[in-house]
């Protein structure tokens, strides 16, 4: 599982530098989950919080760009 969020980070990153907004929302969102879940540093806990702080932030975006496309295709 450590591998797949190494993608998805690695994917994200190269979104941002490409700027390309939702899909570095979109391979983020599930990257800040995994790490969620399997909390590997548990040593460190506001890591954890951190990442529930993004990925809060993430899904406002990703509802927020689906919400202004269906206005605009009203």
């Amino acid at each position: 599982m450590k591998w797949v969020a190494f993608g998805l980070g690695l994917c994200s990153t190269i979104c941002v530098v490409q700027g390309w907004q939702l899909g570095a929302m979109l391979f983020s969102l599930p990257f800040c989950l995994i790490w969620i879940y399997y909390a590997w540093l548990r040593t460190e806990p506001q890591l954890k919080w951190i990442n529930v702080t993004f990925a809060c932030l993430y899904a406002y975006g990703l509802g927020r760009y689906a919400f202004l496309a269906m206005v605009a295709n009203t």
